[in-house]
């Protein structure tokens, strides 16, 4: 980077909103962001994101790429990388060595951040279906980044045989699955949890354990298959829509740039996919 491309990309960093945005980009790393989810996360309407955007993405310090109908936005490691290659170039007086801790990670081409792994809990009355399935289908679709667990305020002894059927329709490895009581998380070795979300009423309604931590937590409540009335085929469907909205819920879980966003906003964000959904029927 030369000097006036260096002036360039100071310039740009001179706004607070972009000075935000690009810090906001750094933190989501690989996952990027589309510029609606930038906004509301940093509260910013969105013709003046889109300015602002531009601005960066001229100055080198972001780049965009489409993924399907949407354009997602990173910090451009390269432009960063240059930039402050620019700055350190004469660093300590000619013994670049001093600086080298600086930039170990960054000359690799990876982002020097490591993802964290979250633990997810799915709290239920009985902890036989939906808490089941919301464990299940996490466990599965994500298991790389969350680590999924399940529990009951009163859970059954057993767990539904429709549900598990369903899980075995959908490919879900059933044998690490049965019903567990709440309090079993509340030991002093029980993992320490990122988020809690009650897909219960009765559960929600009910007094839970004071996680430490300060879990993120919400009410993705839906009715109980396991009360469905009429014949096996009758009962099987109000499962399988169940397993759908839970699956839907997820996938927009998973979706979350979780590491850009701050508390208020990743609560707000967990709160409204609770809202998705909520007309389905048992």
């Amino acid at each position: 980077m030369d000097k006036n491309s260096a002036l360039t990309a100071f310039a740009a960093l001179s706004q607070e909103t972009r000075l935000d945005v690009l810090r906001l980009l750094i933190r989501a790393g690989e996952d990027g962001m589309a510029a609606g989810e930038i906004g509301a996360a940093l509260d910013v309407r969105q013709n003046t994101m889109s300015t602002n955007l531009s601005i960066l993405a001229q100055s080198g310090l972001i780049r965009n790429e489409r993924q399907g109908r949407s354009i997602r936005y990173f910090a451009d490691v390269d432009g960063l990388r240059g930039l402050l290659t620019y700055l350190m170039d004469d660093c300590c007086g000619g013994r670049p060595e001093l600086c080298a801790p600086l930039f170990s990670q960054t000359k690799s081409g990876k982002h020097p951040m490591t993802r964290p792994k979250y633990n997810v809990l799915f709290i239920c009355t009985g902890n036989s279906a939906r808490s089941i399935f919301a464990e299940s289908i996490l466990r599965r679709d994500a298991g790389d980044r969350f680590t999924a667990w399940s529990a009951g305020t009163k859970p059954r002894s057993e767990l539904n045989p429709f549900a598990l059927e369903i899980l075995e329709q959908k490919g879900h490895d059933i044998s690490v699955l049965r019903a567990k009581n709440v309090g079993e998380f509340q030991a002093e070795d029980a993992p320490k949890f990122d988020f809690v979300f009650t897909v219960c009423d009765r559960a929600a309604e009910e007094e839970c354990p004071a996680w430490s931590g300060q879990p993120v937590s919400a009410h993705w409540g839906m009715p109980d298959p396991v009360k469905a009335e009429g014949t096996d085929a009758q009962k099987a469907l109000a499962f399988q829509q169940t397993y759908g909205a839970l699956q839907n819920r997820i996938k927009a879980f998973t979706a979350l740039p979780i590491e850009a966003l701050d508390r208020i906003s990743l609560q707000k964000a967990v709160d409204e996919i609770g809202h998705e959904n909520a007309g389905v029927s048992a």
